[in-house]
């Protein structure tokens, strides 16, 4: 009975013969890269010859069905392209030359067609095909093919100047991302403990948490200097501790001769931002059970000391008293001369109308599309009429100016009635800045005249955007910094940046954000100093 040959180990002359060629290569480098060579120029030549032969099978399948898509028959419609071929290849000797002055005629006849999209189509499939085998020879050509490597890609990325926080972290990383990355606007959370540094150099840093929320831009979160707490009796890390002492003593005080100046040196803006604490709060300050539905950003929350109570008849009821915005004190220290809030969500837009009702605030400053490749804010505000919790809401007036809109509205609640305007401004993108500052001025302007014709007894105005941090607190820097230098001839950016921190924190959410507002203040020391050239 005969037995089938089972497959076994390599015999011992096959294993000394690999071995023994082995050993040559290695002990010859130039032989064995001239060996490497050989055999890449064998691939690569076979990888020219195939999509060569891929390109020119595409152009004559294309070419005949162009011939069928004009009415011939599929047999005639290849006898066509033969015809073709053979005309295309005539200049370079193939045909003799009699058969091309007895086929002219004929022959011109092959490029009329009546539609020339199949034929282009044609054409650029052909040009593709061999695109992708020059990059496929020439990728080949390297032996380790591409050598970076993701953190490569993540280190040469965090060396890039970038005043919008963008999402540079991996796809894979979950909700957070605590990973240390230097000289960038992230920082990690640790102290930096560099032995060469000069400790007389060391300052405050923030420190940030990244967090995605499907496709919304992701936010950079200061967890680690998390807002005053003092009304819970809670104590404060020495890392905390010192958030605090840089927020309520930094300073650096401009003469309007040195705000132009001070605006053109980013280095030093970004420096200067990158060290003020952005005194976030931990989220574990408002582990309430239902919370969470009420915050647009479930990271970007109210600080403690300084957020906005809703009145209800429950006092108990953390949930009905809450609401993501915060009091701001404005120019000089005035307690609650603004509100700072983020935008409307389908499940806040009735808690927003008690806090505008609640806090008699004659106006409301929006600065922010209702989308803006997702939702930003709710659209909380009705075409004719609405009730919220008893306050019906009636649209009077819309007045469109060249940058923003106005809207005049009449609130009426328990046989009250009362006048708020709301001043939309659309131009301002979301984590960066206007293209042109001189609108923002007449906003700014504007807002400010009616606020001084608003009733006596009128509350804080309300400002928002959509997280309520970043836009919000460029407009209201920008309002108290105008103040300032009209009644003091000095602005303090520093200082207006610290102190909106301390009431909310994140207020200017980003290194552009902040030179933006030194470059307004700029514009308006100018317009100050020469109003006929403006």
């Amino acid at each position: 009975m005969m037995q089938r040959a089972l497959p076994g180990p390599p015999s011992q002359l096959d294993t000394e013969d690999e071995q023994e060629e082995d050993q040559q290569l290695s002990q010859n480098p130039l032989q064995a890269a001239h060996v490497a060579w050989s055999e890449r120029a064998w691939r690569i030549g076979v990888s020219a010859g195939y999509f060569l032969c891929v390109c020119v099978l595409s152009q004559i399948m294309g070419a005949w069905v162009l011939y069928m898509l004009n009415g011939y028959e599929a047999f005639p419609a290849a006898h066509k392209v033969l015809d073709l071929m053979q005309y295309l290849l005539s200049p370079l000797g193939v045909f003799s030359s009699v058969e091309e002055e007895t086929s002219q005629p004929s022959q011109r006849e092959l490029w009329r067609t009546e539609s020339m999209r199949p034929l282009l189509v044609t054409i650029f499939l052909g040009f593709v095909i061999l695109s992708i085998g020059v990059l496929y020879c020439l990728r080949s050509l390297t032996p380790d093919g591409c050598p970076a490597l993701l953190d490569d890609r993540r280190q040469s990325v965090s060396r890039q100047p970038s005043f919008t926080y963008s999402e540079w972290t991996d796809a894979k990383q979950d909700e957070f991302d605590l990973d240390s990355v230097p000289e960038t606007p992230v920082f990690d959370c640790a102290m930096d403990m560099r032995g060469e540094a000069d400790p007389v150099t060391l300052t405050v840093k923030p420190v940030g948490l990244q967090e995605r929320r499907g496709s919304n831009v992701s936010l950079t979160l200061d967890m680690c200097t998390p807002g005053s707490t003092e009304p819970y009796g809670a104590l404060l890390s020495p890392r905390e501790q010192s958030a605090q002492e840089y927020l309520q003593k930094a300073s650096n005080v401009l003469q309007a001769s040195q705000l132009r100046s001070r605006a053109l040196d980013d280095s030093a803006l970004q420096t200067e931002f990158y060290e003020t604490p952005m005194n976030f709060v931990d989220p574990k300050e408002y582990s309430f059970p239902g919370v969470v539905r009420k915050n647009r950003y479930k990271t970007i929350l109210p600080n403690t000391h300084s957020r906005v109570c809703l009145e209800t008849t429950d006092p108990d009821d953390f949930l009905s008293t809450y609401i993501n915005a915060n009091y701001i004190r404005g120019y000089g220290g005035q307690e609650k001369a603004y509100i700072a809030t983020q935008g409307p969500t389908v499940n806040t837009v009735s808690d927003f109308w008690r806090m505008v009702w609640q806090e008699s605030s004659p106006i409301i400053v929006m600065i922010t599309n209702v989308e803006e490749k997702n939702e930003k804010c709710t659209e909380y505000w009705p075409e004719d009429t609405a009730v919220h919790e008893g306050i019906r809401v009636t649209v009077r007036q819309v007045i469109q100016a060249d940058d923003y809109s106005l809207r005049i509205f009449s609130l009426q609640c328990e046989g009250e009635q009362r006048s708020l305007r709301q001043y939309w401004y659309t131009s301002w993108p979301d984590q960066k800045t206007p293209d042109k500052a001189p609108p923002l001025l007449e906003l700014v302007q504007e807002v400010e005249e009616a606020r001084q014709q608003a009733p006596p007894g009128s509350g804080p105005v309300i400002v928002h955007c959509s997280a309520g941090i970043g836009r919000t607190g460029c407009f209201i820097a920008t309002t108290l910094l105008c103040q300032q230098l009209r009644n003091e001839g000095v602005v303090d950016i520093l200082r207006t940046t610290c102190q909106l921190r301390l009431d909310r924190g994140g207020m200017i959410q980003t290194a552009e954000q902040y030179q933006f507002v030194h470059h307004v203040l700029s514009l308006y020391e100018k317009q100050q100093s020469h109003p006929s050239e403006e």
